[in-house]
């Protein structure tokens, strides 16, 4: 991934400082961790400290070299590690097998590392992957990390996006969901105006805030097949979102506000400038998608950009990304996870903290 990290940085300015929670220690956290370590010297762009335990680390280590992996790692003595004392015992972690004792440690690295960016001690979290049934198991009883992240930061009003920079390209996808983890038939009734308008503000302001964006181009999905087809396949269009958007352009003016899009046909512009099939693609895509349920957004941005997604939570105090998968327990500890994506969770970590400044 080739993003312009490097270039906003100010060099009077004290580099970004990244803090990245290994995640669950049986899954493949530890392990692409290390990979995206040494896959570039972050020195130059990035400050890095790692929150996990050491014996994790050394074990992950041992088992990358006993594979067929032969790209580069660091080694041990040169990180920055937050060695964290697990809260339940945990010697020799058997790879691709959570348990209480795992949910545990991946909740404490990330509430270590959320009281450390409170403080002012990291300006980004970067975050690997944790198991939710884990933390069930160990006590912990949140729908996710992002939810986490958010009740540490006392910020009331967060959303979750996905963003990637195409390796075809170079365009920029981005996407945020205004519903997440809930089941499908609880969607129309969460999704309210309210709600999609406290979505929408944090979408702009991100836009502006951590990508430079002042006058964004914004696709908003519809809900139902053709978008309701006024009304034939579903009222929501027609009862309030249609209005809804409408009113939101007269509060933003300075933004293109299109919608609501027929979900089956939003994607097909974005998908044109990704892979580069369509010249026009890249002046007439979006800036950004606003979809409004879970896999509305997510089936096309792994489609796309599976390897390469970054998942970023708006809305905090500080910069929070991580990579766009889960701790994949069938592949850890073989040393074949790809660490493409938590590269560019770092990459893209470091390019917000310096839009920020």
């Amino acid at each position: 991934m080739t993003t312009p990290a490097t270039s906003v940085s100010n060099l009077s300015l004290p580099l970004p400082r990244l803090a990245i929670p290994l995640g669950d220690p049986a899954g493949i956290g530890p392990e692409v961790v290390l990979k995206a370590l040494g896959a570039r010297d972050w020195s130059a762009i990035a400050t890095v400290t790692i929150l996990g335990t050491r014996s994790l680390l050394h074990q992950t280590l041992v088992a990358l070299q006993q594979s067929s992996y032969a790209g580069p790692l660091p080694a041990l003595d040169s990180l920055d590690l937050a060695d964290i004392s697990p809260p339940l015992p945990l010697e020799t972690v058997t790879f691709g097998q959570a348990s209480a004792a795992t949910g545990a440690a991946s909740f404490a690295y990330l509430q270590t590392a959320i009281e450390g960016a409170v403080a002012g001690q990291y300006d980004a979290i970067v975050t690997g992957p944790i198991a939710k049934s884990a933390w069930k198991a160990a006590g912990h009883h949140y729908p996710g990390q992002t939810e986490l992240l958010a009740e540490g930061a006392k910020a009331e009003r967060f959303g979750m996006a996905f963003v990637a920079q195409s390796p075809h390209t170079d365009w920029w996808l981005r996407a945020l969901l205004a519903t997440t983890h809930i089941p499908l038939r609880q969607v129309p009734e969460a999704l309210t105006p309210a709600l999609l308008t406290q979505k929408l503000d944090l979408l702009i302001h991100s836009l502006k805030q951590d990508f430079g964006l002042t006058q964004p181009r914004i696709a908003v999905a519809g809900l139902n097949p053709h978008s309701g087809e006024s009304g034939q396949l579903g009222r929501e269009e027609v009862d309030w979102l249609i209005s809804w958007l409408e009113a939101q352009r007269q509060r933003y003016p300075q933004v293109q506000i299109d919608g609501p899009i027929p979900p089956d046909t939003m994607w097909v512009r974005p998908g044109q400038a990704w892979f580069g099939t369509e010249g026009r693609a890249l002046e007439t895509a979006h800036d950004a998608y606003l979809a409004l349920y879970h896999d509305q957004g997510l089936i096309p941005v792994k489609l796309m950009a599976f390897d390469r997604a970054v998942n970023t939570t708006v809305g905090l105090p500080f910069v929070r990304t991580s990579p766009d998968h889960g701790t994949a327990f069938d592949i850890a500890g073989r040393g074949i996870a790809d660490g493409n994506s938590m590269v560019a969770a770092m990459e893209v970590a470091v390019e917000m903290v310096g839009r920020r400044g």
